[in-house]
Order: C-alpha cells, then structure tokens, then sequence
C-alpha cells in the first residue's frame, strides 16, 4: 500500500512542485493551504508523515505542529523560509521530527521524506514485535540515574519520565546504546535521520541541546552528552 503524504503550504506552486514528484516517487498525496485545514486533513485521512509550512493563514505551523502531537506521533518535517536558530528549536520541541529550510531541492525533500517513513516504519515495527513478547531487562538501559525503556520509548530521570520526542529518544538510545564512540554530526544524520548529509547539521545541535536540558543537571556543563571538539558528540562511558 502506498504511503499518504499530507502537504501544507499557503504557496500553490510549492504544493504543485512538491505534489508532482511525491506522486511520481510512488506517494498518494493530500494538499491543505492553511492551519485549520491541515489540523483536519491529518485527524480524518490519518496521513503517513506531513511536510508542514510555518508560516501559514489561520494558523501558524508551529500551532498546527502542537496540536497534531496531542494525539499523533506521525513524522512531520517542518519547511520554512526562515534560518533563525530560534525556529528550529521551537519546531523540534513542539515535535517535529526534521527540518527544511527554503529554497530546497526536490531531490533533499524526497531522500528526507523517504527516510522518515523508513525511520517510522522500523519504529514501528519494533513496537509491533514488542507487543507479542514480555519485556525484558536488555531493553532498559541504565546510566546513573538516566533509564532509557526501549519497549515503551520513555526516558526517565531519577525515575520520573521526561518529554522527550520521538527524535530526541532515537537520538539518545543511539547514543546510548554506542556509549564512549564519538559521532560527527553527518554520521548522526545518517544513522538517527535516516538520510545523507544535505548540510543541516544544525538540526543534531538543536536536538542535542534539547536532550542535554531534559537529561542533563547542569546542561551547560553536561556529563552524559559531550562534545569532543572539532569532531562531534559522544555519550560518556564513565557516566
């Protein structure tokens, strides 16, 4: 069965663009060209993943982001003519899963999207397996007072669980599980993104620094998320 890609923006030809090469990858496609229309599209027609504008008429992407999240986890990949830091934070906390900055090429949205359902898919599955077998002790990993549940995809502090998002467990788990092994931010989007380096390696800072203000008790001095200079980011073995 074909996937079912929900395209939100108030901008004809980007719809038409975008629309025309999903559906030549293979994709059905749904088209909404405000807030308020993409709120109901993604609630009746239950989309596959959604490419989602910011800057929309009656409601903003950002608020359309929040409310898709109350009640689904479906990838949704934010895309915007802005470059501020700041609007990739506010998208990947609300939820988002990646991020796209204006002007793209046709061919980064496609390799992201394609990723993103594969991504999800896999999830996906995993959970579906999990279903029919009883948890067991290797799917709780346990740092200090970090507990990672990879049956149920909760992180917990001190035993209270945190908010992190879908992305930002994935990126932890992977982390994790590779405990004192250093990653560049390309080797990061490629194993926890899913797709080959297109120069938005701000988006593995942004979730970085969203993980080390969940996980972390001084985020400004972290000790399970680190940095090795000049090279990329590791979780500490020692912690």
């Amino acid at each position: 069965m074909s996937k079912k890609v929900l395209i939100v923006d108030d901008e004809k030809a980007i719809v038409d663009i975008l629309n025309h090469n999903l559906k030549r990858e293979g994709y059905e496609t749904l088209e909404a060209y405000d807030g308020e229309q993409a709120v109901n599209l993604a609630k009746e027609e239950k989309p596959d993943l959604i490419l989602l504008d910011v800057m929309l008429p009656k409601m903003d992407g950002f608020s359309v982001c929040k409310a898709i999240r109350q009640s689904s986890n479906v990838p949704i990949l934010m895309v915007t003519a802005k470059e501020d830091v700041v609007d990739k934070i506010i998208g990947l906390e609300l939820g988002a899963d990646d991020y796209i900055t204006k002007p793209f090429s046709v061919r980064e949205v496609m390799a992201r999207v394609k990723a993103n359902l594969r991504k999800w898919d896999g999830i996906e599955t995993s959970k579906k397996d999990n279903d029919t077998i009883e948890e067991s002790s290797n799917q709780i990993l346990e740092f200090g007072d970090l507990t990672l549940d990879t049956f149920k995809y909760d992180a917990k502090v001190a035993g209270k669980s945190t908010d992190v998002t879908l992305k930002e467990f994935e990126l932890l788990k992977f982390l994790a599980v590779n405990k004192g092994k250093i990653f560049s931010r390309e080797e990061l989007l490629e194993n926890v993104w899913g797709y080959e380096y297109f120069g938005e390696v701000r988006n593995v800072d942004v979730t970085i620094r969203r993980i080390r203000e969940k996980i972390e008790k001084d985020p400004s001095e972290p000790e399970l998320l680190l940095t090795k200079r000049g090279v990329g980011y590791y979780f500490n073995a020692n912690s």
